[in-house]
């Protein structure tokens, strides 16, 4: 209880919003967890710290975006082959290029609204010499919406959450734990 209650209290600083805005940078080009992870502390701990907190998240998005376009488009044989190995696979890579090509924008939205990873994506559109005005517009509004969504509930929501957060603490602590290995897995396997 005591961690989560130091969680809470250091998430409520307003330093805390370079937090989320790093973290969604990096998660744009090389960490699988999830923005939201960083952003639910801070709003479930003070519910005015909701815009703050999403636009930190939705800025990190697209810079972390441009990024890993760059990394596809400049260093890929470098960078983008040995960021892919760790964390997919070249095959997966392959698949990525072929239903890009194929999809293109819906495969942008795909990947900006669900936990398909994104780094992914964006160093293929970066290989791939995609259009990045159209790939960077597209991934901020959907991101960005996402990350809205989620600060918009966290805000509506923010008493029953921190109750919850308190009451349930280690429950949802072995939850993320184990949805985060399933997520592992299914990437591993897929």
């Amino acid at each position: 209880m005591k961690l989560i209650t130091r969680i809470l209290d250091k998430s409520s600083q307003p330093w805390y919003a370079w937090v989320v805005f790093m973290m969604t940078v990096f998660e744009s080009i090389f960490l699988f967890i999830p923005p939201e992870v960083f952003m639910t502390p801070a709003i479930v701990a003070n519910k005015k710290r909701a815009l703050p907190i999403t636009v930190a998240a939705a800025l990190g998005s697209v810079i972390g975006g441009v990024i890993a376009y760059l990394i596809g488009l400049w260093l890929f044989d470098s960078v983008g082959v040995w960021l892919i190995e760790h964390v997919a696979s070249m095959e997966k890579f392959e698949l990525t290029k072929t239903m890009f090509n194929k999809y293109g924008i819906m495969i942008i939205i795909l990947t900006a609204v669900t936990p398909i990873p994104y780094k992914l994506l964006a160093i293929c559109a970066g290989f791939l010499n995609y259009p990045i005005a159209i790939f960077l517009g597209v991934s901020a509004i959907f991101r960005t919406g996402r990350f809205a969504l989620i600060g918009f509930l966290l805000w509506c929501f923010q008493e029953k959450a921190n109750e919850i957060v308190r009451k349930y603490s280690w429950q949802l602590t072995i939850g993320a734990i184990i949805f985060a290995l399933l997520g592992l897995l299914i990437i591993t396997v897929i």
